[in-house]
């Protein structure tokens, strides 16, 4: 077990910090540029366009798929997870202020990329023999190679997904879930772990409309508590916002000016943790998110494209900045604490006790939302590999390692969730470059649509 842990260990620090930093980061600033940054100019309408008929009782899911706002509410369920509390203080301690920069840097250049994967998902899904929607990466992966090769992929994505979202990752969500409860309220894990499990299977059995119902109340009020707790944090402490911008723009290029040479931490150090961080939060690039924009019914790809953006944005530029925020301007980082643990005590700074309530419950939120949304990512695949049959019993052993997940933290099993996460990466990133061009021209005429009608950017091809 310990010579698994430790090559596990070995693989991921390479392939997480070396290989898919520089691709994950490399295609976003190719997509950006192919697409004349389109989360620039796209900003605003993609806001409109994901806002503007915001309502908690939507639309209800149904064979032909699901709003343009529940397929985001569904992909930021998955992407908001335990990793927006404990992402950024991670990044914080390992990289210094610096690492909030760089964790800005990725999520921009991951905006396009999601983008881009939006658009494919749109592009290349299909309906099952009862008529549903399907879609994702596999879909797109068997277009973009249409050989032996691109079902070789399309199937080792599958598999890598089932196995990093569906178990590994969602045992993980519910430990998070566990430890947070027993440290702020003293409940005991197993006790956790049977009641997050039969809620959860209570939602996987209604279905997709019964994930997407909870989803699209639960992300809006879990985000809403979330940023009004921080920004009570902030302004409590806004006489520190200005230094905490200058160190954090300051640490990204010179770090030794704000922490000193002791502190052992260099650019390349702020710049790895950042972008590492940053894109294991928003999950731009990873092919999770794709399977809930497929879904949505909108008239063109790229209408999903641009609400697909706002995922990322919220996550990183709102989510994980209020949270490096409240850290250091609380200056909880000199704690010697890291992780979720440094995250409450910043909170504690100024709620005292009720700091811990406060991310135990932020906790729960965060990692059940991502337990839901990973599960039907996870489920959608089942269904491409094994078929219908297979789903109620992919639906119970997904249950039972949520319960077993909640009692037990297995090294070994977090380092194991975050390869297949890292080697689920590959083939989707590969698909994506190879259908660069359908994207650029898509948006192309998306341009032209726009010349042609004369409408102003921000509403034609978009809303």
């Amino acid at each position: 077990m310990d010579f698994l842990t430790n090559l596990v260990e070995v693989v991921n620090n390479y392939l997480w910090n070396y290989v898919l930093l520089f691709l994950l980061v490399g295609t976003g600033v190719y997509f950006s540029v192919r697409l004349r940054f389109i989360q620039v100019r796209k900003l605003g309408a993609g806001l409109k366009h994901t806002f503007g008929g915001l309502t908690l009782h939507g639309e209800k899911a149904d064979h032909e798929g699901m709003s343009s706002f529940q397929a985001l509410a569904t992909a930021v369920a998955a992407q908001v997870g335990t990793g927006n509390i404990a992402g950024a203080a991670t990044a914080i301690v390992s990289g210094g202020p610096g690492a909030i920069f760089w964790m800005w840097v990725s999520a921009f250049f991951g905006m396009a990329t999601n983008y881009t994967e939006a658009v494919l998902a749109q592009k290349y899904r299909s309906t099952d023999e009862k008529g549903k929607v399907v879609g994702g990466p596999v879909y797109y992966i068997k277009a973009a190679f249409p050989n032996g090769f691109g079902k070789f992929l399309a199937g080792f994505f599958s598999v890598a997904i089932i196995l990093a979202l569906g178990f590994m990752g969602n045992m993980v969500q519910s430990n998070s879930i566990s430890d947070a409860m027993f440290t702020a309220f003293g409940v005991p894990k197993a006790v956790v772990g049977i009641l997050v499990a039969l809620v959860a299977g209570f939602i996987f059995l209604g279905g997709v409309q019964r994930i997407v119902s909870v989803t699209e109340k639960l992300v809006p009020v879990m985000a809403l508590l979330y940023i009004v707790g921080s920004l009570a944090v902030l302004v409590c402490n806004w006489r520190n916002l200005p230094g905490v911008f200058v160190n954090i723009f300051t640490a990204a290029f010179n770090p030794s000016a704000v922490l000193g040479g002791a502190a052992g931490i260099t650019v390349q150090k702020a710049m790895r943790f950042g972008v590492a961080r940053g894109l294991f939060a928003n999950e731009a690039g990873m092919g999770s998110t794709p399977h809930a924009h497929a879904l949505a019914k909108v008239e063109k790809p790229q209408d999903q494209g641009i609400t697909a953006m706002i995922g990322v944005f919220l996550t990183t530029f709102v989510i994980l900045t209020l949270t490096a925020l409240v850290i250091l301007s609380t200056g909880a980082a000199a704690s010697g604490l890291t992780g979720a643990a440094l995250s409450q005590y910043a909170f504690a700074t100024v709620f005292g006790k009720a700091g811990n309530v406060f991310i135990a419950l932020c906790m729960l939120f965060f990692a059940f939302s991502t337990i839901v949304g990973w599960y039907l990512f996870g489920q959608m695949n089942v269904k491409v590999l094994l078929g219908e049959r297979a789903v109620k019993p992919y639906a119970l052993l997904v249950v039972m390692f949520i319960a077993v997940g909640a009692c037990l933290k297995v090294q070994l099993v977090w380092d194991a969730a975050d390869l297949f996460n890292g080697l689920m990466v590959l083939p989707n990133l590969l698909a994506l470059l190879a259908l660069s061009k359908l994207v650029v021209n898509l948006e192309r005429a998306c341009r032209a649509d726009e010349e042609t009608t004369g409408k102003p950017a921000a509403s034609a091809c978009g809303e």
